[in-house]
């Protein structure tokens, strides 16, 4: 028997959905050598996740695909509360979202979508997906991950310096490892349809309705009565039958919500689970996405929080092969995302079984509260609870790290800035813009442009001088901001000193040393 052939490469990515494909296309761009494998035949054709938020279309504007996503996308301007058939009222997101980011609306593209997307870009890049190779096999060595594939013509044995495990909820990254992955399934039935000819629910918006028994979410997918519609069946509605038919679908929105729809062109149930991997790492392997958390679908977090760990680790890894950063680099994937993972997890757990709880208490208020309180309090909730607040958290863009050891972690809170990703600042160029270039840069925000750039040479880094900024950046700092868009660490301007290497600020050098 013929020995497979070996093939060797720097990182190599096992799962081409987006996550997997995010992270093949960052290491591309920064020029990383990686492979990139899959054992389906080609991108998904059907697909659960349908919102972009703000965050991940950032991560595509700095990739330059931004553009593509908006001129194919279906717009949401924010979410609809009803009861029964009853409007409540609207939480008008684009409003609050406005001057946080380019990307204020509600973006629906979904996950297929999202792979073609990818798969294209990754094509023009040079790199192209390896499917049907499916991961059979996985041996450490001192230097190196061996990974056995099963392709279409036979083995194939990549040797990797690393392996990036984006393979989903039944990894088998993560199962030759022997992660657990920790959790609950949901004891009730999830239903999907993607509905054509749809009536009684608002067009151009997110439709949230509630009933004393039941709930309905839609998404519109772009042209008038196509919408998403997704919702729970408790086991006690099936009847004894096995799984929910669609016609006691129909029959169910029509009488619960007085919602209906001429046809679908997909239908599908399935059981939700709540589980976050014991490691993020393990030696020279990593899981993402899917591979590492699964949750409810409840916010539309699941695939943005996927692409938005390949977009983190893709980076750590080039700094360490590319820009030659110590190996230490690499802790912060699991210190930075899983504390993610954790509290999504359990945000979505927890609001999932609240709207779906079987509970007295849950029935009065879905029955009660909801219908006679609703119309004064919804469109209260973004003062209450304050627009950019709401706006920040359902979008990803307040997610915080704990970035450095020789800043107190009281101090940290305080700071505003620090271990966020960079304010958003409008202009002819934004500062996101100089995010294109994917490199560690020195910005100064109304801080003399001689002492940036100064300091930027004196660690071999970009420069980025702009106007003062109302807000959160001051013109009193210099912010070191990573590839990925976050800041890293902040300083004070020396005052009435030139800046050398005796002024470069020691939070700085920390950041660059891993």
């Amino acid at each position: 028997m013929a020995e497979p052939d070996t093939l060797r490469t720097d990182v190599l990515v096992v799962g081409a959905g987006p996550s997997g494909l995010m992270a093949a296309l960052v290491l591309a761009r920064r020029g990383v050598d990686a492979i990139i494998v899959d054992g389906k035949d080609g991108p998904t054709r059907e697909s659960r996740a349908l919102l972009v938020q703000a965050r991940s279309m950032e991560l595509y504007d700095q990739l330059g695909l931004a553009d593509r996503v908006l001129a194919g996308r279906a717009e949401a301007q924010g979410a609809v509360l009803g009861f029964r058939h009853e409007e409540i009222g609207r939480i008008p997101l684009r409003r609050l979202g406005e001057g946080l980011t380019p990307f204020p609306d509600l973006t629906i593209f979904e996950q297929s979508r999202n792979e073609r997307l990818l798969v294209d870009a990754l094509g023009e890049a040079g790199r192209d997906v390896r499917w049907r190779h499916r991961l059979v096999a996985l041996h450490s060595q001192r230097s190196s991950v061996a990974a056995t594939l099963e392709g279409p013509d036979g083995e194939v044995v990549v040797e990797a310096r690393h392996v990036i495990g984006a393979d989903g909820a039944h990894s088998a990254v993560r199962e030759l490892h022997g992660i657990p992955f920790e959790g609950v399934t949901n004891q009730h039935t999830f239903f999907v349809a993607d509905a054509i000819g749809a009536t009684g629910l608002v067009e151009g918006w997110v439709n949230v309705r509630f009933a004393p028994d039941d709930l309905l979410l839609s998404f519109p997918m772009g042209g008038e009565g196509h919408h998403r519609i997704l919702g729970v069946v408790r086991d006690r509605e099936l009847g004894g039958a096995a799984e929910l038919s669609e016609p006691l679908l129909r029959s169910r929105l029509a009488r619960g919500f007085t919602v209906g729809y001429r046809s679908s062109t997909w239908f599908a149930t399935y059981r939700l689970h709540h589980r976050v991997a014991a490691r993020f790492r393990d030696g020279r392997c990593f899981v993402v996405g899917d591979a590492a958390h699964i949750h409810s679908p409840v916010g539309g977090q699941g695939m943005n929080t996927g692409l938005q760990d390949a977009h983190n680790l893709a980076h750590a890894l080039a700094d360490v092969l590319v820009d030659g950063m110590p190996p230490r680099r690499l802790d912060r994937f699991e210190a930075e995302r899983r504390p993610v993972a954790l509290k999504l997890v359990a945000t979505t757990d927890r609001l999932f079984s609240d709207v779906t709880s079987e509970s007295r208490r849950a029935h009065l208020i879905r029955a009660r509260v909801i219908p006679t309180v609703g119309r004064v309090v919804v469109p209260l909730l973004p003062r209450v609870l304050g627009g950019a607040r709401v706006f920040g958290l359902i979008s990803q863009i307040r997610i915080r790290y704990r970035m450095s050891q020789l800043v107190p972690s009281r101090s940290q809170v305080r700071d505003d800035v620090v271990g966020k990703r960079l304010p958003y600042v409008a202009g002819e160029p934004s500062n996101f813009d100089a995010l294109r270039s994917m490199r560690w840069q020195v910005h100064g925000y109304g801080a003399p442009a001689t002492l940036v750039r100064r300091v930027a040479t004196s660690l071999g880094l970009e420069h980025h001088v702009f106007p003062p900024a109302p807000g959160r950046l001051r013109s009193d700092r210099l912010y070191l901001v990573r590839p990925d868009g976050f800041v890293a660490a902040q300083a004070s301007v020396p005052a009435g000193r030139r800046a050398g290497p005796d002024t470069v600020p020691a939070t700085f050098r920390e950041q660059l040393d891993g």
